[in-house]
Parts: structure tokens; C-alpha cells; sequence
């Protein structure tokens, strides 16, 4: 049995869908972080379980051809990328084959018809929103990243995922929040004042939000610091205190209180102008949201005249973007500010074919199917944990042709197609889209059609047969 602690020399033989280095050590799996495809490493166990160990590793005795020099001061500690000491190149490689694997093992789908990943034309600086947990310790304030798997704080002067100006408004904070002997919240004691600082950015537009996270409705000197964002830094249209004082991980409350500006900022996607409030969803990589956005539209094909349901629709982006040409077009979301901020933006962009309920799309979908509700194409977006089998179920009852599902989660994309075949749906086309490049994270677009039915079996007979 492999023991904690013990050293051994190991040749990793691939990279995992979590971005781990594999290898086995007397036949037990053994995951590296930090390890690439081709390594030659001196690694020592940190944790040994029957089944599998983890090894931390100690020296790169001959490294891979697809290593390089991460470039990143934070990377070994930080918990948001882990693919930086990979080329790029590589990564997509491991992020396609990732989606394959899922579908064919997993959905047992086979002679899967999987397009090449839709690569990002940038991997730095893509992230339109960033949410900075601080401290305040021994009088030095400071923010950053939580370390992986922990909720310990690595402080981090300038993130190469987010945008430059991010750091220089998180460091204008951090001094206004030293000088006022501003608290920052302890998880252990629930008690402190700032919690995080969370930013957006609409790319398009070069509007900024600020929101301070805080467990109070009132932060000491508030005002001076809005009047010293707004002045050194003009791009920022409006500032939010959200209350956040439960104790929780959960990063914003549901009280918002605008203290500069509108309370929102706006985009645009896809030729569609877009509201975002702190609460809103909105993809993090507006350009590859784009190319995910042109290939759902690409599979939900010719709209004219029809009805398109979007499941999980959160502030309408999906709908909006894809389906203005679409005879109706309606939006399922159980958050209620999310089907408001949906409402707004169809207002926004003048389209009047619209409807957007809240509620649970499992629950929705079966009422607008008992009502005979003609649906056409329907579009699913759900978070990680996948579909359920009665929504499964409800959408093939609707009698569509044409189901659109994206995926953040390839493992739970693939179970639900293998449902969706037992519905009479055939997985015609996927297609893996990068949009967190140097994260493990992959989204996939995946076309579903409905096979025609077996109504007539036709059975050749030997008529002599039916003589005997």
C-alpha cells in the first residue's frame, strides 16, 4: 500500500478533465497538481486513499515538450487557473477531448459528431467581472483570490483574467479602507464590515460597476470614497452597497442599495443591448459568449414563424440574442430579479414578441405543455447539475423537432442525452466552445432532433412459408 509521505518517480501519462497530471504508482492512480502530459517527476503522497492518491510534486526530473513558464506570481496558490504552465494549444486539446470522452462514455453516443473547439482569440484580460474577497490584517488591507479548495485569502496585486483597470480600482479601495480603519468580515467570528469588492465591467460600452459587499447598510466615510472612484476614474457609472450579513460563503446578499449612478450598467451582445445589475448573469468572456451564442443559433436553424422556448433563461442574453427573429419567443427563470432584468432588456431592444416567467423550469414547462402551448425549438441552459429526467420527459411531450442544450458541465451533459435517446432524440451535432481559458471550465453546444417515428415495420416474408 502507497503511504503518505513516501517519495516516488513517476511519468505522467495525461491530464484530467480538473487539469491534474495522472500517473499510477503499483497500478493506484495517483493525480499531480501541476504536473503535464510527458513529465518525468520526483512527487511525494499527500494523501493516500485505497483507490487513488495524491502526490504534490518535489522535482521535475525531465519535463514534458508541452510545458511551459506559467506566468503567473500566483498561480502554484491560487485556486482559479490551472492550465497556465500549459500552451494554450495544448489546453484546447485537453478541453475537447474532454467533451468527447463525457459524450461517448458516458452518453454512449456513438460516432459522435463533434466539431473542433471554438478557440478564444484572446486568453488574457477576457473576464468582464471579478469578485475580490479581503482582509484586513494587522491594519493592512488587502484583496485577492481564495486559494484552492480553502477560503484562505492570496493576496494578488494584477489578475492576468481580468481587465488592468481592475487592479488599479480594487488598490484605490484597499487604501481608502486602510486610512478609515475599515473592518474586513471573519468567516470564523461572523463579524467585520467589507466582505468583497466585486467589479464589472460592459466591454462594449466601457461602463464599470462597483459593489461592495458589507454586512451593513452604511460603511464609515462611504462618500469619500465614491467621490474618489468617480474622479480618478470617470469610466465608472454607478456604485452599489449590497448587504450581505448572514453567515454564509455565498458571496451577495439580496439587498442592493445603489449609493452613485443607475444602479446598472449596459452592454452589448451580439447587436443586443444588454442591462446589468449586481445580481444579473451575464457571461464572464462577452466575445466567446458571442461565438456560443452564433452556434446555438446556428442549431436552432430557420426561426421564422416559430415559437422557441428558452429553459434556465436567466436575464433573456440567450433569447434575445438568437431568437429576435422568432414569431414568440418565451424565457423560463426561477429567479424572480432575473426575470425583471429580463423583461428590461426586451424592453430595451424594442421586442415585443416576448414573455419571460418565473419559475421553476421543470414545473413551467409542464404547464405551458398541458395548456398546448405549440413550441417549436427549445433551448436549455442549466446549471452544472444538468436537466432532470421529468424535464426531459416534458420537453420531448411538447412534440418539438429540435432541442438546443448548453452545457457548462460535459459529465452531466452527456447523462442527459443519453436520456434525451430514450425520448427518440438523436444528438446530431456538438460543438465545445473555450470560454475560460486557463480554467478547466468548458461549455458545449449540443443539437438534438427528434427521429421520426417506426410507425411501419416492414417484414420481407418467404411466401412459401405460409404453405407449410
Amino acid at each position: 500500500m502507497i503511504t503518505k509521505n513516501s517519495i516516488h518517480t513517476v511519468n505522467i501519462d495525461s491530464i484530467n478533465s480538473s487539469g491534474f497530471g495522472v500517473c499510477r504508482i503499483d497500478g493506484i492512480v495517483c493525480f499531480v497538481a501541476g504536473a503535464v502530459t510527458g513529465d518525468e517527476l520526483e512527487i511525494k503522497i499527500i494523501k493516500a486513499k485505497k483507490n487513488y492518491t495524491i502526490g504534490r510534486i518535489e522535482k521535475i526530473i525531465s519535463p514534458s515538450p508541452k510545458r511551459q513558464e506559467n506566468d503567473c506570481t500566483v498561480f502554484k496558490k491560487c485556486g482559479g487557473c490551472v492550465y497556465r504552465h500549459i500552451s494554450y494549444k495544448v489546453e484546447l486539446e485537453i478541453k475537447e477531448s474532454t467533451v468527447r470522452d463525457a459524450l461517448t462514455r458516458i452518453g454512449h453516443i456513438e460516432n459522435i459528431n463533434l466539431k473542433p473547439i471554438i478557440s478564444a482569440d484572446n486568453f488574457l484580460r477576457y473576464r468582464n467581472k471579478a469578485q475580490y474577497p479581503v482582509k484586513n490584517e494587522n491594519g493592512k488591507f488587502s484583496a485577492g483570490f481564495f486559494a484552492a479548495r480553502t477560503h484562505e485569502i492570496i493576496p494578488c496585486e494584477d489578475c492576468l483574467l481580468q481587465p488592468e483597470i481592475f487592479s488599479s480600482v480594487v488598490k484605490t479601495i484597499c487604501q481608502w479602507a486602510e486610512e478609515n480603519n475599515i473592518s474586513s468580515y471573519d468567516e470564523k467570528t461572523n463579524k467585520g464590515v467589507l466582505r468583497h469588492i466585486y467589479l464589472r465591467i460592459a466591454e462594449e460600452t466601457n461602463e464599470i460597476m462597483v459593489t461592495l459587499v458589507a454586512t451593513q447598510q452604511r460603511i464609515k466615510n462611504q462618500d469619500e470614497l465614491i467621490e474618489k472612484l468617480t474622479k480618478e476614474f470617470p469610466q465608472i457609472k454607478t456604485i452599489v452597497l449590497n448587504i450581505n450579513d448572514k453567515k454564509t460563503n455565498v458571496i451577495l446578499g439580496e439587498e442592493c442599495i445603489t449609493l452613485f449612478g443607475n444602479g446598472y450598467i449596459t452592454d452589448v451582445l451580439c447587436g443586443t443591448k444588454i442591462k446589468i445589475s449586481p445580481l444579473s448573469f451575464y457571461q464572464v468572456n462577452r466575445r466567446q459568449a458571442e461565438k456560443l451564442y452564433e452556434k446555438a443559433k446556428e442549431y436552432m436553424g430557420d426561426i421564422k414563424n416559430k415559437n422557441v422556448l428558452d429553459l434556465y433563461c436567466g436575464t433573456g442574453t440567450i433569447g434575445l440574442c438568437t431568437a429576435r427573429d422568432a414569431k414568440k419567443l418565451i424565457g423560463v427563470e426561477i429567479i424572480e430579479q432575473a426575470v425583471n432584468d429580463a423583461k428590461e432588456n426586451a424592453k430595451l431592444n424594442e421586442r415585443e414578441n416576448t414573455e419571460f416567467i418565473c419559475g421553476d423550469a421543470e414545473k413551467a414547462a409542464e404547464i405551458l405543455r398541458q395548456k398546448n402551448i405549440k413550441v417549436d425549438i427549445i433551448v436549455v441552459d442549466p446549471p452544472r447539475k444538468g436537466l432532470t429526467e421529468n424535464l426531459i420527459g416534458t420537453i420531448a411531450d411538447f412534440g418539438t423537432e429540435k432541442v438546443v442544450y448548453v452545457s457548462c458541465d460535459p459529465a452531466t451533459l452527456a447523462r442527459d442525452c443519453e436520456i434525451f435517446k430514450r425520448h427518440g432524440f438523436k444528438v446530431s451535432e456538438a460543438t465545445p466552445v473555450d470560454l475560460f481559458p486557463r480554467t478547466a471550465h468548458v461549455e458545449t453546444v449540443v443539437s438534438l432532433v427528434k427521429l421520426p417515428p417506426d410507425d411501419v415495420i416492414n417484414i420481407e416474408l418467404d411466401l412459401s412459408e405460409l404453405d407449410r
